[in-house]
């Protein structure tokens, strides 16, 4: 603790006793213990909310890297569908000219 070792702890003892007193000695230390939990359930709270502000952080770029990539693929999906329907315009509309010109090739071959 500190680097004080058995002998050091002795002698700081001591000089207390001798300067605090043996009446006041024990309400200092109950006070000073007092204080140090005090100061340890403080450093408790900062933690946990410091760990709850990162796990909220974490979740929420998580949810938006989630949400980036649902929209990705939703974009990809609709840019299938527009080339889909596309090609599907143009062969109706290959079809519609053929038809046509074979409906025009019928009418000359008829009037003929």
């Amino acid at each position: 603790m500190f680097g004080i070792g058995g002998p050091e702890l002795l002698i700081i003892c001591v000089v207390a006793l001798i300067v605090i007193g043996p009446k006041k000695l024990p309400e200092m230390l109950r006070s000073l213990g007092k204080g140090m939990a005090e100061f340890k359930r403080v450093g408790n709270d900062v933690k946990s909310t410091l760990d709850d502000e990162v796990n909220k952080a974490e979740s929420e770029a998580r949810k938006r890297e989630v949400d980036e990539e649902l929209a990705r693929r939703k974009a990809e999906k609709a840019k299938l569908e527009a080339e889909t329907a596309k090609a599907e315009a143009e062969t109706a509309k290959a079809e519609l000219e053929k038809a046509q010109a074979e409906t025009a090739a019928d009418k000359a071959e008829t009037k003929a």
